[in-house]
Parts: C-alpha cells; sequence; structure tokens
C-alpha cells in the first residue's frame, strides 16, 4: 500500500495484521481523488472506519490540513499511528479508538464541520445512511462537503440526505464508490 500523489508521494504504508480490514485498492483511490479534485487547499476530513488509515494519509499528501480518524480496531489504531509517525503527522492526525457514532457529540462541541467525509465501514456492518443522516442532522458538514462511500457494488444508498444530494457512483470490480455532495440551499 503506498501513497499515490502530493507531498508522500509514492511512500509506503502498514497495512492492518490479520483479514479484518481491507485496504482501498490503490487504482480506486486514485480514481476517487481524480473524481473529486486531485489536490485539496486545506479543510478537515472525517475517516470514519479508518482501518490503516490510508485514505487520511493520501489525502494529508494532497493538502487536506487535518483528518479526524475512528476505527474500533485496537490493531487499526495501532497502524494509524505508526503509519502517522513514519510521515511525521501526529499533529494533524486526530485518532479516537471508537465507534464513529459515538464520536459525533464530541465533534458537535468542538464546532467542527468536515469537508471530507469518507466511508469504508466493513460491509457486513455497514450503516452508511444513518451516518450520512446523523452528520446532517448533526451539522457536522461544511458547506459543499464532499461525503464518498465505498461499499459493495450491490449496495444501494438513499439519493438525499437532507441538502446532501448523491452525485453519482461508480463501479471498479466488487467494490462501487458513491459520491455525494452538499447543496447550500
Amino acid at each position: 500500500m503506498r501513497i499515490v500523489a502530493g507531498e508522500f508521494r509514492s511512500r509506503t504504508l502498514s497495512a492492518v495484521e490479520g483479514s479484518q480490514t481491507r485496504p482501498t485498492l490503490d487504482k480506486v483511490k486514485e480514481a476517487i481523488f481524480s473524481s473529486i479534485g486531485p489536490f485539496f487547499d486545506g479543510g478537515i476530513l472525517l475517516d470514519a472506519y479508518a482501518g490503516s488509515g490510508n485514505i487520511s494519509f493520501e489525502s494529508l499528501s494532497r493538502g487536506i490540513k487535518e483528518s479526524y480518524l475512528c476505527d474500533i480496531s485496537g490493531k487499526a489504531i495501532a497502524t494509524i499511528k505508526k503509519n502517522a509517525a513514519a510521515l511525521q503527522v501526529e499533529d494533524r492526525c486526530h485518532i479516537y479508538k471508537r465507534d464513529v457514532f459515538l464520536m459525533l457529540d464530541q465533534f458537535v462541541r468542538q464546532g467542527l464541520q468536515f469537508d471530507l467525509v469518507y466511508m469504508d465501514p466493513p460491509y457486513r456492518l455497514q450503516r452508511c445512511d444513518a451516518l450520512m443522516e446523523a452528520l446532517v442532522q448533526k451539522n457536522l458538514l461544511a458547506p459543499s462537503a464532499i461525503v464518498i462511500v465505498e461499499s459493495l457494488k450491490e449496495d444501494g444508498f438513499a439519493e438525499a440526505h437532507g441538502d446532501l444530494q448523491k452525485q453519482k457512483e461508480s463501479t471498479y470490480g466488487i467494490t462501487k464508490i458513491t459520491y455525494y455532495r452538499r447543496r447550500e440551499l
């Protein structure tokens, strides 16, 4: 697993040991960033089911200012911390060993609004529509925020959650990427 572009281009990342997480393939990751814009001028990312932190570190490499990473696996959290240290971005990563749903009220208290949200939950435990609804209800999305859902190609999601509208879907083998954008009312 490696970083595709930006400041940390070609740097390798550690993967989470075992078969509980599945890293986003480089070709899928490159397609995602090509679709949403290859580079960022700051912004805040919520990596809701972070795994190794692959998407967060790619985003930081491409200009995201900081990332909030949630995962319930101790192995995943250890891997994220190892990768953050290797890239020397610990100060730009906020790492939580908690379910993302349990973090939402804390994020509200912190006054956060996310510019980019990435959801790649374990396929069998998927609650992406519920998480999108909660992000909208708690006003945790910045104006023009982008939400990206990685899922099995057979999975379907709501067309909208309030002002968060589905923009497009792309399929790569067994993986589907669904893009949402917040539309200002």
